[in-house]
């Protein structure tokens, strides 16, 4: 475990406050109702900056044993995203030159959400995921799946087997492991000479820009500009050479890497002019992240002042989707049963149990349709067109959507 109060990359004392979002359970550890009256544990959502070398991070208050082996989140129960996956694979394939002779490695790889379409075209796979009950919905898709958290000592092992990748890929890990730099060495040893990284993550500027606080939570350990990970990367003998900006997850980049001294990909202008981007909105002066929380009160005073009016009013309302990011929302607003009854999602795992903290239970879809809420209130914001797609059916009886973030705003379901 990083030493709590000193940067999980470079050490330093940390002293300058991002946000403190107060006390918050873990956001993905749903609870069954025979349990409902038990005392649950809150931890620190307070968020530092390193003033030495700018990694926005949140201490490690939970080993991620406890977070991730048994674990809540299948990536396949959105549409957009298994799109998103497979897109990936059709660009993948040439760019790299990858064949029957190849070898893809995923780090959390999940329920094979994206390595199913690298085995569609017999390119050999290996995932790695340390939560059993997601890589066990892998193997059922044909994706062979470490059960193991990664790091030196598994890359190690497997580079003693021959097992090198030639490419090594990552979405949404990077900001969840707490030893950084164990993770990164580790992607040093795995990748064979010529190999190429891929790591998407949420990118710190949009989660700025957007107010987006609830993608804050125990399970993201940092949170994460091109500067910094190209500076994480270059410590570890990598070298970033090039970046693009995705629209998922609220904005994410997605960037590509190599041994720092293979020949390869020269650093491509995209690199500069983000590095110069995120110089240019303030990203190496403090103020920028100290001006963040006073935006974040704001947001919370809207949606209390939006859900009140609501109940006031005589007014129904539903919640739709049971995401990690709803409920450090949820949590941070004081948001109970209260203002929002239920909350409906796709994934089968979580329905008939209620949500950390919140205690709101969460059922399938079709219970919109059976209560016909005034208000569907969309708590993972950042699919709200594929969800109003989902829900069309609601404008029969004028429902209207609320989406949260980065501002209260309410839509007529054709937005």
């Amino acid at each position: 475990m990083v030493k709590q109060g000193l940067c999980r990359f470079c050490g330093a004392p940390l002293e300058h406050t991002f946000v403190d979002l107060g006390m918050s359970p873990l956001c993905e550890r749903y609870i069954a109702p025979d349990h409902a009256n038990e005392m649950e544990p809150f931890y620190p959502l307070h968020v530092k900056v390193c003033g030495h070398c700018l990694l926005v991070q949140l201490d490690e208050y939970v080993s991620p044993g406890a977070i991730f082996s048994h674990y809540a989140y299948f990536s396949s129960y959105s549409d957009s995203w298994l799109d998103h996956a497979r897109r990936y694979v059709e660009m993948a394939i040439p760019r790299f030159e990858l064949s029957e002779g190849s070898l893809v490695v995923e780090i959390a790889s999940n329920d094979g959400y994206l390595l199913q379409y690298f085995v569609e075209r017999r390119i050999p796979v290996i995932g790695i995921e340390p939560a059993a009950n997601v890589a066990e919905a892998a193997a059922n898709k044909g994706v062979p799946s470490i059960v193991r958290f990664f790091g030196c000592e598994l890359a190690r092992e497997l580079a003693g087997q021959g097992r090198q990748a030639d490419l090594l890929l990552g979405n949404n890990v990077l900001a969840h492991v707490p030893d950084i730099n164990d993770f990164v060495g580790g992607m040093k040893i795995l990748l064979k000479p010529a190999g190429h990284i891929t790591m998407e993550f949420p990118h710190l500027m949009r989660l700025v820009e957007g107010n987006q606080f609830d993608t804050i939570y125990h399970e993201h350990f940092s949170y994460l500009s091109l500067t910094v990970v190209q500076r994480i990367f270059a410590a570890h003998g990598l070298a970033v050479y090039d970046v693009e900006e995705w629209p998922t997850h609220g904005g994410s980049l997605r960037i590509y890497a190599r041994h720092k001294e293979a020949s390869g990909p020269p650093v491509s202008a995209a690199v500069t002019n983000l590095l110069d981007r995120e110089k240019q909105a303030g990203l190496h002066d403090m103020t920028y992240y100290r001006d963040f929380g006073r935006r974040v009160v704001d947001v919370k005073c809207d949606l209390l002042e939006f859900l009140i009016g609501v109940r006031r009013s005589g007014k129904s309302i539903a919640g739709y989707g049971a995401p990690g990011k709803g409920n450090t929302l949820l949590n941070y607003c004081g948001i109970r049963g209260d203002l929002l009854p239920y909350t409906v999602d796709r994934n089968p795992f979580k329905h008939g149990l209620l949500l950390p903290g919140t205690r709101i239970p969460v059922f399938p879809p079709e219970r919109i349709a059976e209560t016909r809420p005034d208000y569907i209130f969309i708590l993972p914001w950042n699919l709200r067109s594929e969800i109003m797609n989902q829900l069309s059916y609601a404008r029969e009886w004028g429902a209207k959507f609320v989406v949260p973030i980065p501002g209260v705003e309410v839509l007529d379901g054709s937005a």
